[in-house]
């Protein structure tokens, strides 16, 4: 099993991305347009070249197939301490474009990921469904043969950066009865006839929103691995990008860490600062300790993987477990000790409070790990020697 910790190189580039995200990054999100996709501020990451570490080897024509779960943790992490919207851009990104990386055709991966990691083509996962949401295998997206390829038709829900996205991977079913062995995953452009899509409103203002296929024309070329193996390619994406959702909620429960030892360090009651009070001090250790221990999850899980260990997910399932629901607890902790200013429209902490609480639910919600947990542990798969075999 793999033991984790940061080089000193790791650490400059953390830091140097913490810098971007509040100097170059934040002004930009902060300028946008709330519930929409930022294209400046993807074309910004683009051009400090965030997003194309996302893609090693895209830049030179060459890429290697495969993303660095430690690199996509560290940028996620450095950026929600003080951007959450550049880390959830440069998150969906990559969730969008990673199929298309390790499962497309070569003209498919020079067509698309040049352009994404410039930030100048918006990507996203169309997996869930109205009716098909944790239970992915149940998805009814039909694909349906036609000559030499096949035609989408029904609705896709909850869907990030749609319905602006440039391109969504589309995950179908070509096989009717056979649950997620009757699966395939498609890269389709946004402007092709017949697909459609409006945007949805949420707590926390995010680009979300629905696709309706209407006979939407895919090719042979744009199959993402093999017919009926798309769930898979799925499976291998969330593997990915579960423990880097905890990464993100790291990020977040550090900043608010960061911002109550500040404010109880300063705010005096009760005739001394905050942070003299036995209460106050005990809540900011118990958010240290759950947040530290949250990382060493996350980045424990994220070094496994870019080893090439196998069995990797009940571990990325634990991960974002742990790392969302202390991140809930934390944030929801530096309100507390804020008091009412907290509350108030604007403040950090009212930001990161509306934001900690999707993650819990996306890439798969709190009680779907625990249950991938279970059954990893059933199995012997957690706890067990980690093996390369």
């Amino acid at each position: 099993m793999s033991a984790f910790a940061l080089d000193a190189a790791q650490k400059a580039f953390a830091a140097e991305v913490r810098v971007l995200g509040a100097e170059r990054l934040r002004p930009l999100a902060e300028s946008g347009v709330d519930g929409s996709v930022n294209r400046p501020l993807l074309e910004a990451m683009g051009e400090l070249g965030l997003l194309a570490r996302l893609f090693p080897g895209v830049s030179s024509g060459n890429p290697t197939r495969q993303a660095a779960a430690t690199e996509l943790c560290i940028l996620r992490e450095a950026l929600a301490t003080q951007c959450t919207e550049a880390e959830t851009a440069l998150a969906l990104q990559g969730l969008g474009s990673y199929p298309v990386l390790q499962s497309a055709r070569d003209e498919q991966v020079r067509k698309w990921l040049p352009e994404v990691a410039a930030g100048r083509a918006v990507a996203a996962f169309a997996l869930t469904e109205p009716d098909a949401g944790s239970d992915a295998a149940a998805l009814s997206l039909a694909a349906e043969p036609d000559g030499d390829g096949w035609r989408l038709t029904g609705e896709k829900m909850w869907i990030s950066n749609a319905p602006e996205a440039d391109f969504y991977t589309v995950f179908a079913r070509t096989t009717t009865n056979a649950g997620a062995r009757g699966v395939s995953a498609f890269v389709v452009p946004a402007d092709r006839q017949g697909l459609s899509g409006e945007h949805l409103e949420l707590l926390s203002p995010h680009p979300i929103g629905t696709l309706r296929f209407d006979g939407v024309p895919v090719h042979r070329d744009e199959l993402l691995g093999e017919e009926n193996r798309g769930f898979a390619v799925a499976m291998r994406t969330l593997d990915l990008f579960r423990p880097s959702v905890g990464a993100f909620a790291v990020g977040m429960a550090q900043a608010a860490l960061e911002a109550a030892v500040e404010h109880t360090g300063q705010r005096v009651a009760f005739g001394g600062p905050l942070v003299q009070q036995q209460t106050v001090a005990h809540t900011l250790a118990e958010m240290a300790t759950r947040t530290e221990a949250a990382r060493l999850l996350v980045y424990s899980a994220a070094s496994a993987y870019d080893a090439g260990e196998k069995n990797l997910a009940g571990r990325a399932a634990m991960a974002k477990l742990f790392a969302t629901e202390a991140a809930q607890y934390v944030v929801d902790a530096a309100v507390q000790l804020h008091g009412a200013r907290a509350l108030r429209r604007g403040h950090l902490l009212e930001h990161l409070y509306r934001d900690v609480r999707a993650p819990r639910i996306y890439e798969g919600a709190s009680e779907i790990q625990r249950t991938i947990i279970a059954r990893e542990l059933a199995a012997g798969r957690v706890g067990a020697p980690a093996t390369t075999d």
